[in-house]
């Protein structure tokens, strides 16, 4: 498998996983967070989330949606001036603006393009999960109140998520060194 290859099919991972993280961050901007039968908590005995919370949670789905476009379009920008790149020589007495296969790719500017498209896929992703935070909130009550439902579902998302984003960034701070 040539460089160029493994360069492509890892641009075309960045783009798959966040396409499906923006998936999801439409999915939560379709769920209405003011709907009262939405709420797992009664308002009564419970303590509900505010409508802050509701806020909070548009506006971390739209930053989320926001810094996943982002690395989506550099990574697809990385990815079309890798396709344009020619295997072979490069020694032509006559060069034209025409000719695709002078265009060169410059390492640097590629390492930079994976590291601020992975830069994207990490503030999106957290982003998402604070925006889940806030689901929870709204659905089991808010946080500060003792919930103990709505601590058991934020645990694993505050532990495994930044875990699973420590594991990205440690490959990536690899990838981009080698």
């Amino acid at each position: 498998m040539s460089a160029t290859s493994i360069h492509i099919s890892a641009l075309d991972g960045i783009v798959n996983v966040n396409s499906l993280f923006t998936l999801a961050v439409f999915i939560g901007l379709a769920w209405n967070p003011t709907d009262p039968s939405n709420s797992l908590v009664d308002p009564a005995a419970g303590c509900p989330a505010s409508p802050r919370v509701a806020e909070d949670l548009v506006a971390f789905h739209v930053y989320s949606f926001s810094c996943f476009l982002f690395s989506s379009l550099v990574a697809l920008g990385l990815k079309q001036a890798t396709r344009l790149v020619r295997p072979g020589p490069h020694h032509h007495e006559h060069r034209h603006f025409w000719d695709l296969d002078l265009a060169r790719v410059n390492k640097t500017a590629l390492r930079v393009g994976y590291a601020v498209s992975a830069v994207g896929s990490v503030a999106g992703s957290v982003f998402l999960m604070l925006a889940l935070v806030n689901v929870v909130q709204i659905k089991l009550g808010l946080l500060g109140c003792g919930g103990g439902h709505a601590y058991a579902a934020v645990v694993p998302l505050v532990t495994f998520v930044p875990a699973g984003l420590l594991i990205y960034v440690g490959f990536v701070f690899y990838a981009f060194t080698r």
